[in-house]
């Protein structure tokens, strides 16, 4: 007589995803690697196109800073549409505009000789969609997950889109190497089309409609009134202004002049910004292990690191050096990134997260465009080296500065209830088929 059959297992299969990560979040994570895989790649191509075109260090510091000279016009404007307008429309309508933009910087670098005024026009078209992006994205980000997994939710959010950008800035820089800036280009443009069409499927259903207001101006006041009252939002907004900039000069122009001189080209700079990447996703691990107390004081503490790669260039480290220095400085940020991206959610109202990151984005971005512009002429009046130096100081001095605000030091994390809680996003399955700085 054969064996009876085994009773099949009363053990429910294990999700393939936690509760909380519903099909918004699921969709804004998936979008945001893609763009990333292409876009750090993308800005290594644009400052080596430059220089095959003949370009200087002032060059790629004016590309550099026609990409994000619309971040600090349209910023504003980007956050109270978003709050205004079905939020997922204006991120899929600003990856559009990526897609065509870097599409033609690309046919232009492949096609001939690309003129400077010709790839200062198409960086800022992409600086422009990403002005309208990044307002929507976050209050998107913001809305999707519940207050008691949002520590874990951002870190996990983080961790999946800085590992893309692993890949994306080796890859990146060896594609420069063998095939040339051109095709990392069109890679790019690709990338922010699948984006944009994963983007299209998320679901705005369950976040409130806005009152009726007075318009587009008495958005911009409602969110700068909430910015302004808040003395841990604006100091740290204030310092970021300045280590956005001086880091944001020393990666974007000095980082590609050393590689060039000093390290043996692009792909040894694309290996030391993947560790980069690689650090921020310890940091995420560690985050979603760790819930500190005290968000911004821990969180400030870990700007710090940040002077490390100026340094790092400023000397010059070897490569294993610099990729060392990269790592830490990223883990170091990651934590702050966790941090503050909880404290917002923790404290800023959902109907008001996109204007308020909108003040934030414009603070921090406000002084890049001048830090990329002018980066080249302290070079040709200092010398690279002070230059270097300057930007690691300065990092020192105003994440010191910022610690003498009580509120920063003082901001405690709350339990989960202590605010109107976030309706998650209902967790279906994603549909068959198909976000920023980015950032």
């Amino acid at each position: 007589m054969s064996s009876p059959s085994p009773a099949p297992s009363a053990t429910p299969a294990r999700p393939r995803r936690p509760a909380w990560a519903g099909r918004n979040y699921t969709l804004l994570t998936g979008a945001a690697v893609v763009t990333n895989l292409g876009s750090h790649g993308a800005l290594i191509a644009a400052a080596f196109a430059v220089l095959e075109a003949g370009g200087s260090g002032g060059d790629v510091g004016l590309v550099a800073a026609a990409r994000t000279l619309p971040l600090v016009l349209f910023l504003l404007i980007g956050g109270a549409l978003a709050d205004r307008l079905p939020r997922h429309r204006v991120m899929v309508a600003a990856n559009a505009l990526n897609c065509l933009s870097q599409a033609a910087f690309a046919l232009l670098v492949l096609t001939g000789e690309p003129r400077l005024w010709q790839m200062m026009l198409l960086t800022a078209l992409c600086g422009t969609g990403t002005a309208f992006f990044n307002p929507a994205a976050e209050g998107m980000l913001l809305s999707t997950v519940s207050g008691e997994h949002a520590n874990r939710a951002f870190a996990l959010f983080r961790m999946a889109m800085n590992g893309a950008g692993i890949g994306g800035a080796a890859l990146g820089g060896a594609l420069i190497a063998a095939v040339g800036p051109g095709w990392v280009l069109a890679v790019d443009a690709a990338a922010f089309a699948i984006a944009g069409a994963l983007r299209a499927f998320l679901d705005v259903g369950h976040i409130a409609d806005r009152a009726p207001g007075g318009g587009l101006l008495a958005d911009l006041r409602e969110g700068w009134v909430e910015f302004r009252t808040r003395p841990w939002l604006w100091s740290i907004v204030l310092q970021f202004s300045v280590v956005v900039a001086v880091v944001g000069a020393a990666e974007a122009v000095y980082g590609p002049l050393v590689a060039r001189d000093r390290l043996g080209g692009p792909a040894p700079w694309g290996l030391a910004l993947a560790l980069f990447g690689a650090g921020t996703i310890a940091g995420a691990v560690l985050m979603m292990l760790w819930k500190p107390r005290r968000l911004l004081l821990v969180g400030t503490l870990c700007v710090f690191p940040l002077a490390l790669p100026s340094a790092g260039l400023a000397l010059p480290l070897p490569v294993w050096g610099l990729c060392a220095v990269m790592f830490a400085s990223g883990a170091a940020i990651e934590v702050f990134g966790v941090n503050w991206m909880t404290t917002m959610h923790q404290e800023i109202p959902e109907g008001k997260f996109s204007r308020v990151s909108a003040y934030d984005w414009f603070g921090s971005v406000s002084m890049l465009p001048l830090a990329t512009a002018f980066a080249g002429p302290a070079e040709s009046a200092f010398g690279r080296t002070p230059a270097l130096w300057g930007c690691a100081g300065l990092v020192v001095l105003v994440t010191a500065l910022v610690l003498l605000v009580p509120d920063v030091r003082r901001m405690r994390r709350r339990r989960p209830h202590a605010r109107s809680p976030v309706v998650p996003a209902p967790a279906s399955p994603l549909p068959t088929g198909p976000s920023p700085a980015g950032t």
